[in-house]
């Protein structure tokens, strides 16, 4: 289980404080310009230490094409690629041995496996999700291309919330502060809670919104592997994630059925929608209209306080855990929800167009 896609396909490698992380990218298509700048660039937005309210640790996540790219050109072979750990504190975890972290994978891998890195958790920690934004990065070139964008941005963070619609806001934004909220004022509030979560050696957690324009109607599957489906399943499986929804979600259960009904109209364009509470897919297809979703995440598990637990032969002890850590994993997490997006869209790319051979 550590692959992802069925034709743009991802398998993962590689431990928080092993020598690397690394992944092969199989299935895409031969004759693509691939910029690593971009590429840099999105792990650049995922990377820690970038600002005071994320981890201190020091990482320039500089990633190592191995093949499948020549010339700035895919070839069509598997691309290999790694990115090499450099800052590990690998002592911080020592008095963890033998201890199990509350809401951590440390309990449930033992269970698994018999057998544990404690090192940062190991394979479960998020720095694994470099290798998702290297891959979710040549996703989004491939993407480009056909002019599909996709965005993501901090629309909560623990009880503030970004009230206006991703449709009144300018996404080019986000980047324009640290929490990566395309409202300043907003922001500004944001950074305080996280500040405040990290003066009281606490965590907090949040919201991020994505937003996916120019998929063409007719991608995805009527009934398995539907385009939301998968947009959740990829979601979900990125780190600290507890819920997804997309179009109205939730709050669409507040409407009736005519209000809520996507209707139907001739433009210059072609067929539109006059609202979009669908979210950009019905029946498991893409309509032509946005795609848009929401994540949550919840208060990262690592707390530097004492908390209460039990080691590995079941015995009462205390955990004081070390290291440094993110009070709020949100602001890094932005790429990494495009990045699952990307992966996604492109899979069911080229899964579109084996569907009309």
């Amino acid at each position: 289980m550590n692959s992802f896609g069925k034709i743009f396909r991802l398998t993962s490698f590689g431990e928080s404080h092993g020598v690397a992380i690394g992944g092969v990218i199989d299935g895409c298509p031969a004759g693509l310009k691939i910029d690593i700048k971009l590429i840099q660039a999105d792990l650049d937005r995922r990377k820690p230490g970038q600002s005071h309210i994320t981890t201190s640790r020091q990482e320039s996540d500089c990633v190592e094409i191995l093949s499948g790219i020549f010339n700035g050109v895919t070839t069509g072979t598997p691309i290999g690629f790694m990115i090499k750990n450099k800052d590990q504190h690998s002592g911080d975890y020592s008095n963890l041995k033998d201890l199990y972290r509350p809401s951590h994978a440390d309990f449930t891998y033992d269970q698994k496996y018999g057998v544990r890195d404690y090192r940062g958790g190991g394979r479960s920690s998020a720095r694994e999700t470099i290798a998702r934004v290297v891959a979710g990065s040549v996703a989004k070139q491939m993407l480009a291309g056909l002019g599909i964008k996709i965005q993501a941005f901090v629309s909560r963070v623990g009880e503030i919330e970004l009230e206006k619609s991703y449709r009144d806001l300018d996404l080019d934004s986000t980047e324009s502060n640290i929490v990566r909220c395309p409202d300043s004022e907003t922001a500004g509030r944001m950074i305080q809670r996280i500040e405040e979560a990290g003066r009281n050696h606490d965590t907090v957690g949040g919201v991020i919104t994505g937003v996916v324009s120019g998929v063409p109607a007719g991608w995805g599957e009527p009934v398995f592997n539907k385009l939301h489906a998968d947009l959740g399943f990829a979601m979900l499986g990125i780190n600290a994630v507890k819920g997804f929804e997309y179009g109205s979600g939730f709050e669409g259960t507040k409407l009736s059925g005519s209000q809520h009904n996507d209707i139907f109209i001739p433009t210059g364009e072609g067929i539109k929608t006059l609202t979009n509470h669908s979210g950009g897919v019905q029946g498991g297809i893409s309509n032509g209209e946005d795609i848009y979703w929401k994540v949550a995440f919840k208060p990262i598990a690592t707390l530097l306080k004492e908390q209460n637990t039990v080691d590995v032969h079941g015995n009462e002890a205390v955990v004081n855990v070390q290291g440094r850590h993110d009070p709020c994993v949100l602001p890094r997490a932005v790429p990494i929800v495009e990045a699952m997006a990307a992966l996604v869209l492109a899979d069911h790319c080229l899964l579109s167009r084996v569907s009309k051979l």
